[in-house]
């Protein structure tokens, strides 16, 4: 028998609409202890549990569409906005790409400061998904950031003066920091990427006031030659085979960070491997811990206490790291404190947070590497079709996930977790056939270009998929915990869309990629306000309340992952990111974002030898195409090779192999690439733009 716990919400829901006495609190602990009750935004999800619920009940779904613009605030930048801005005592933080972060009056947006660390931008290739960051941490008057090139930066949070630094990462090899920090027990806590380039993973705590590192969790064990950091990764050894360490072995913890401050435990969601290839990266065998997982660690020492693998020997870059999210739930008549995720495999996960206990894993996209999860071993019971060592294997979901960073939200009033889905994500694996570790690329192990030509997996081994089957890209899920089933859901004609917020309004806010910010009643999915930003919204919004006011506030930039490798559903070519902010009784003569026009188009001769654009295509499709797209298609965030004025092509050399443009970003590659590489390359979009001028 499922209930659902209720009980806490009561008084909190009371306070917050009590407009307009709403308490301001010290950033401290206790504070962020009781984030849950107040009017303000303090970290990350809103409070520790993560669950992105507001008490807040001012705009509902009987007003909600007389929301109108309160500001907003340009940010000068087109690169992809996804950071959470954090309100405290009147002062709205939120970051840029490039890790820069900015002040405004959350009455008005006028700007208070302005913080750029000064990252050198020829680092940019080392970022995967773009040059993204998804806010900052407040605590006890700091504001801390990590910085793209691996920095965790203390500000002082009036003036925005830099307090302290500290490198967190080997500057030598390919990591970055994308995630926000997170405080639990006076520690900041910080993840870090890389692991498609080639990087060890690991979480570290540092002294709050101080920055001097507290502890260090290593996600995979290192070289057994070197000795063992602990006996956490001295058995996690046991799982692992082969060489795993020359490449990194991966893992890295870009993102999910949460703390239980009763329980003192601090859960972590881990990356996926390094190479993607299980056949590469360890033999074709083992478990590969802590890779893919959920771990428990206390808050003291950062050892583990429990951990959970959502995708053992990961194959498919099936991350979990993807948004933690802890609640209380009433199952088989007993409370229980549970932990709830969704990653990438497209299973949703119910775990007992004290003990790691699987309670539910059910799908909730349509998955066809797995059958299902087994209640009595908790793994995953895999196709005959998943694993791909000799064959290509079409497998959903692909390595975009089912669902991804964007942000999900719980409202404890309908039970409901509020899920941003990328229905149709599906991808052809297959192991590259004469893998080499490179710096500077991505070794995945994986063709990530034309693999038509390789050995196909048998049609008949391929099974059909479990959970709900659905034509759509893209969908907003009303997803009921208890039930481990859709209640209501929204679909979308594009694959990635924002996050989500929840409040006590009745109300679910979420952004989409192509432009619009929408409301719903949050018990039966009902469209209550759509608006035209005229820009991607990817970034989760948030609300707070000031002077009587409530405001919804969210960043509205495309870019990201998808608009490294895809095409913006909004049409515009790097359009500007904006912060917009509305009230009820707003403006409501509400003007979209408008991009930049194309530039015409002109001939230019290229060499069309097949040979010579096959190799372009292959050597683009590694180095080049994680940021200016698949098979030079832009997403429109980043420059489309196609539209290159055409003297740019006369100085190509210059700028691959010379590093001619690296302060804007575009690396050095003379190092991996010769001039015959670079000129293939070039063939190959110049055949590109001749493709687009025939269209």
């Amino acid at each position: 028998m499922f209930t659902r716990t209720r009980s806490v919400l009561g008084l909190g829901v009371l306070l917050a609409s009590a407009l307009p006495c709403f308490p301001l609190y010290a950033q401290d602990s206790a504070a962020l202890a009781n984030a849950a009750q107040n009017s303000e935004w303090l970290t990350y999800g809103h409070d520790y549990a993560e669950t992105r619920f507001s008490t807040l009940d001012q705009v509902n779904d009987s007003n909600v569409a007389e929301l109108g613009v309160a500001w907003t605030f340009d940010t000068d930048s087109f690169r992809g906005l996804e950071a959470t801005p954090l309100v405290h005592d009147g002062v709205i933080y939120a970051t840029r790409p490039w890790s820069s972060v900015f002040a405004l009056d959350a009455r008005t947006g006028e700007k208070l400061w302005d913080y750029d660390p000064q990252v050198d931008k020829s680092i940019g290739w080392k970022a995967c998904c773009d040059v993204v960051n998804r806010g900052v941490a407040i605590y006890e008057g700091k504001i801390y950031v990590g910085a793209i090139d691996g920095r965790l930066i203390a500000l002082d949070a009036k003036t925005g003066k830099e307090l302290w630094s500290v490198v967190t990462v080997d500057q030598s090899r390919p990591y970055t920091i994308t995630g926000a920090p997170r405080i639990a027990d006076g520690k900041v806590l910080i993840g870090n990427g890389g692991s498609e380039l080639g990087a060890r993973g690991y979480v570290t705590a540092y002294d709050a006031e101080t920055g001097a590192e507290a502890w260090r969790f290593w996600v995979v064990p290192g070289n057994p030659a070197d000795g063992f950091e602990n006996p956490d990764m001295e058995f996690a050894a046991t799982t692992w085979f082969g060489k795993w360490w020359e490449v990194g072995g991966g893992g890295t913890s870009w993102d999910s960070i949460i703390y239980d401050p009763e329980a003192k435990l601090v859960y972590v969601g881990t990356g996926n491997g390094s190479p993607w290839s299980r056949e590469l990266r360890s033999a074709g065998k083992g478990d590969n811990l802590f890779l893919s997982s959920i771990v428990a660690l206390h808050v003291d020492t950062g050892r583990v206490a429990w951990y959970y693998q959502t995708t053992p020997g990961d194959d498919w870059d099936f991350t979990a790291v993807q948004g933690l999210m802890q609640a209380e739930l009433v199952i088989d008549g007993k409370e229980r404190k549970v932990i709830m995720q969704a990653p990438k495999n497209g299973f949703f996960y119910v775990l007992d947070r004290i003990t790691g206990e699987l309670l539910s894993a059910e799908p909730y996209a349509n998955v066809t590497w797995a059958t299902g999860i087994s209640k009595e071993t908790g793994r995953p019971i895999e196709t005959v079709h998943a694993r791909y060592k000799d064959f290509v294997s079409t497998v959903m979901p692909g390595p975009g996930g089912a669902h991804n960073w964007h942000p999900m939200s719980y409202s404890p009033l309908t039970g409901l977790v509020y899920l941003p889905t990328q229905q149709g994500s599906r991808f052809n694996y297959v192991k590259e056939p004469e893998f080499e570790y490179q710096p500077g690329k991505w070794n995945t192990g994986v063709v990530l270009g034309n693999s038509a030509a390789l050995p196909q997996r048998p049609q008949e081994e391929y099974v059909e998929g479990v959970g709900p089957v659905n034509p759509t890209p893209g969908a907003l899920l009303a997803w009921d915990p208890l039930e481990m089933k859709p209640r209501w859901q929204i679909d979308y004609p594009n694959s990635v869309n924002g996050g989500t917020l929840a409040t006590a309004g009745n109300l679910v806010f979420q952004g989409t990629s192509d432009g619009h910010l929408l409301a719903y009643a949050a018990d039966d999915g009902q469209k209550l306000w759509d608006v035209d930003l005229g820009v991607a919204v990817m970034a989760p919004p948030i609300t707070y309340a000031l002077d009587g006011k409530q405001y919804v506030s969210v960043l509205a930039g495309w870019g990201g992952a998808t608009a490294l490798f895809g095409v913006n559903p909004a049409g515009e070519y790097k359009p500007e990111g904006r912060l917009w902010t509305f009230v009820i009784g707003g403006d409501k003569n509400i003007v979209p974002v408008k991009g930049q026009p194309y530039p015409e188009l002109t001939k230019v001769e290229f060499n069309d030898d097949p040979a010579v654009l096959q190799q372009g295509s292959d050597i683009f499709a590694e180095r080049c195409a994680m940021c200016h797209g698949r098979n030079a298609q832009s997403g429109g965030s980043l420059a489309d090779l196609r539209y290159a004025a055409p003297a740019t092509y006369d100085i190509f050399q210059n700028i691959v192999r010379e590093g001619a443009y690296s302060g804007l970003g575009m690396p050095n590659l003379g190092e991996y690439l010769s001039e015959q590489d670079a000129d293939s390359i070039k063939q190959f979009i110049l055949s590109r733009r001749a493709a687009l001028m025939a269209q």
